[in-house]
């Protein structure tokens, strides 16, 4: 009996250390996702576009047109992307020892912000007041709404994914180097820009002049 316990001992205890190294590696694996899942705020990016807005309103008396008045000013929208990481699953996330790779959920559009007090009229250039012809308050708002769209539509044109893209990878480069891994490879499942529907402005009330 002695001699079998003797020689069953050191399986045991092989058996034991297998089982703690398995736990211990279950638990750095979960420590690295639950990090990676809290970097929402790591990996957000921002960006300004400039939009100069440009509308002009006819006034026909007969169906012939009478005078012309014109509506120019300039904007700006700001953009916010970031990335979903809560999205990660399982085989977004493999690791080896000191090497990991991810693979990232596409850039998304978190905030579009188009305030009115960024809205700056030119008057050397607009005309908005003509002889039975005026640009009203409506007509304005009217301008900066299609102006907003077409910002909108704009925004996967813009380098927006790639420079986020590029932040991205930074941001979390320095938080896995953080966490002990020296041999890091990140992926994006796509390169397309999501747009979150976001709320439209409230109307334009004033528009600041220079």
């Amino acid at each position: 009996m002695r001699t079998c316990g003797s020689i069953l001992l050191p399986y045991c205890l092989f058996i034991l250390i297998g089982i703690w190294l398995l736990g211990c590696q279950s638990n750095d694996r979960e420590l690295v996702v639950g990090k990676i899942q809290q970097a929402n705020d790591l990996v957000t990016s921002e960006f300004v576009v400039d939009k100069v807005v440009f509308g002009k309103k006819t006034k026909k008396v007969f169906f012939i047109p009478v005078n012309e008045a014109s509506f120019l000013a300039y904007s700006q929208a700001t953009i916010k992307t970031g990335i979903d990481l809560s999205r990660l699953a399982e085989k977004d996330i493999s690791t080896e020892g000191t090497k990991i790779t991810l693979t990232l959920p596409p850039i998304e559009v978190i905030n579009f912000s188009y305030p009115p007090e960024s809205f700056v009229e030119d008057t050397l250039i607009s005309n908005p007041s003509r002889f039975l012809n005026n640009i009203s308050l409506e007509d304005q708002e009217a301008f900066f709404r299609m102006a907003e769209t077409d910002i909108r539509e704009s925004l996967p044109y813009l380098g927006i994914v790639k420079a986020s893209q590029t932040h991205t990878r930074k941001m979390m480069h320095t938080l896995l180097r953080a966490l002990g891994f020296t041999e890091i490879y990140i992926h994006f499942s796509s390169d397309d820009l999501l747009l979150r529907q976001v709320e439209i402005n409230e109307p334009v009330d004033t528009v600041r002049q220079p």
